[in-house]
């Protein structure tokens, strides 16, 4: 097995930066927003995104890891404010609510 990251998931990790809600809306309102749930991880989910891997994305579509920001959501995060991560895998932009530093692998 290789525990090396694969330089697609490298490039996207060099890519990930912290980002505000205030930044993020006009890709929410465009409907190019996706959340990763914290228990995931952001740039793996970016990774099978971007290699257009049906079967781990509608995976996490279906069990809510992944989801699109819905007005509620975003309703919430406007409130809250809270710290979240980002990074762009044309034409989505994936976002992720963190509460400590992201992994590094």
């Amino acid at each position: 097995m290789n525990e090396q990251p694969s330089t697609l998931y490298a490039k996207l990790l060099g890519e990930t930066a912290p980002i505000s809600w205030q930044e993020l809306q006009p890709f929410f309102a465009r409907g190019a927003l996706l959340l990763v749930e914290g228990c995931q991880d952001l740039i793996a989910v970016a990774e099978a995104v971007a290699q257009n891997d049906q079967g781990r994305v509608a995976a996490w579509l279906e069990a809510g890891q992944l989801r699109r920001v819905d007005d509620d959501c975003a309703a919430d995060l406007l409130q809250r404010d809270p710290q979240l991560w980002a990074v762009v895998v044309a034409p989505w932009v994936l976002a992720q609510e963190r509460t400590a530093a992201p992994a590094l692998h």
